[in-house]
């Protein structure tokens, strides 16, 4: 069933026909809507934004756009069809049916990977709320309130899963979902780089570049889930989360374009005596969120990857392709991963296959991540410019794993701890960046009109032109 309904919540898995979580869901949606008015985009609640909606889980024509209040967006519940003939194709299931029912086995193991995926949903909502009193341009307004419903709407996804697979454990893991908040010193969010704060718009396009893109390799290791409503659950996630990418990584190329022009103009090549973003800072952010997302990935050797791998609840990064994967069982070989030692230097060493299964989908990313620093150098490139932005070595600024606070610089080289607090406000953003980056922040809501800091896009959405009223303020003016 592909077609979604137009129900109190919207659906395309006969949810009608099941009263008892139709109520538990119902239940829930008011607790939802509080939450979002509470934690949600602070000051745009009433303005009609120019928003995409799902109407349908088919590849073409699935999506609607129309101005909509956010409140009233059509948040639901939307699976992919099921795969005719479809068979587990990794772990000890391999060549199995997949399941339409939870084992019991496996039932907490598979209700912690789905909570956390969860939770990380409405924490993104919370540590983006304020940014749209900064908003560069209402193209970016709106770029950002999608992003925040559709986040919204995979929060949906995964209540939809513990409510209906997992009794009274599940909606109690719904509402908790609710109770904590990103950054909160009391109940904070699961994973820490989902408590960070995120206070300027550099932040937020670091993020759904960095951070988001690991949302992407998680969504689709859950993709190949033995579990067959979270396989189809996360696939038509992952439709949605393509857009969150694509905000982020033409939103750093935009600042690229503005400040290689700002430096032809400004004296000496200062960007920030006409109000720009220099390569450097740049780089500095790249550096912090990357190295804060490599951290989502967990420990490099781990006794939970090689569990849920084998029980066939969390694959790799395009597990179905054989020639990639020839080994799906993958019983036997290692991974190999330098190690530091204590008196210096490093050795190798190899983790049974099973059990780097977070180095192996985290390996992936990186290359993902390599090739969209590549698409940002070619505007440098074009430009005439020598400088290049780098990813950072993956022992830089690491808080989980084998490289945990240990002070690499970001090429990895150990530094003795002095000289990295010495050089520290040359490889992260200091207080000064994060002054000067919030010092730019001025809101630009006038239509067709941008920042100093950064460009237009090459064209507007839905191939609309640049100037349309994307957000349409329900009073004179705007977010006060």
């Amino acid at each position: 069933m592909s077609a979604i309904s137009s129900e109190r919540i919207p659906n395309n898995v006969d949810l009608a026909s099941n009263k008892k979580l139709q109520k538990a869901l119902e239940d829930w949606q008011p607790s939802f809507i509080d939450w979002w008015k509470d934690m949600g985009p602070e000051g745009f609640q009433e303005d009609l934004i120019y928003l995409r909606t799902a109407v349908s889980v088919d590849t073409d024509g699935w999506a609607k756009f129309g101005h909509v209040k956010m409140p009233d967006y059509r948040w639901g519940i939307f699976l992919t069809p099921p795969e005719k003939d479809r068979l587990v194709n990794f772990g000890d299931l391999t060549g199995a049916a997949p399941w339409s029912e939870v084992p019991g086995d496996v039932r907490k193991e598979l209700r912690r990977l789905i909570v956390t995926q969860a939770d990380t949903e409405p924490a993104s909502v919370e540590q983006q709320r304020l940014l749209g009193k900064t908003a560069p341009s209402l193209y970016d307004l709106r770029n950002l309130f999608q992003v925040n419903v559709e986040e919204g709407r995979h929060l949906w996804a995964m209540v939809y899963l513990l409510m209906q697979y997992f009794g009274r454990d599940g909606r109690e893991e719904a509402e908790d979902l609710l109770v904590r908040r990103s950054g909160h010193a009391d109940s904070p969010r699961i994973l820490e780089a989902f408590n960070k704060p995120i206070d300027d718009w550099l932040a937020f396009f670091c993020f759904t570049t960095f951070t988001d893109r690991d949302g992407k390799y998680q969504l689709g290791a859950l993709a190949e889930s033995a579990f067959d409503p979270l396989a189809r659950s996360t696939r038509f996630m992952l439709t949605e989360e393509a857009h969150h990418m694509f905000v982020g990584e033409t939103g750093v190329a935009r600042v690229l374009d503005r400040t290689v022009q700002l430096m032809r103009e400004a004296p000496e090549g200062d960007v920030t005596a006409r109000g720009g973003i220099p390569l450097d800072l740049v780089q500095r952010y790249v550096n912090e969120w990357f190295s804060a997302s490599m951290d989502l990935f967990g420990s490099e050797d781990s006794s939970n990857s090689a569990t849920y791998f084998a029980a066939g609840l969390k694959g790799r990064w395009d597990e179905g392709n054989d020639a990639k994967w020839p080994d799906h069982r993958a019983l036997e070989g290692s991974y190999g991963l330098e190690v530091p030692l204590p008196g210096g230097g490093f050795e190798r060493r190899d983790i049974p296959l099973r059990r780097a299964m977070n180095l192996i989908l985290r390996d992936s990313y990186v290359d993902d991540c390599r090739k969209v620093v590549e698409r940002w150098n070619r505007v440098l490139e074009r430009a005439g410019l020598t400088e290049r932005l780098y990813l950072p070595s993956d022992r830089f600024n690491r808080h989980q794993g084998v490289y945990a606070n240990m002070p690499f610089d970001p090429h990895g080289a150990l530094l003795a701890q002095a000289e990295f607090d010495a050089r520290r406000d040359a490889l992260l953003p200091s207080a000064k960046d994060y002054a000067y980056v919030r010092s730019l922040m001025k809101p630009c809501y006038a239509p067709g009109e941008f920042a100093s800091w950064i460009a237009p896009p090459r064209k507007g959405i839905n191939n609309l032109p640049q100037e349309f009223e994307y957000v349409r303020f329900a009073r004179n003016g705007a977010a006060q």
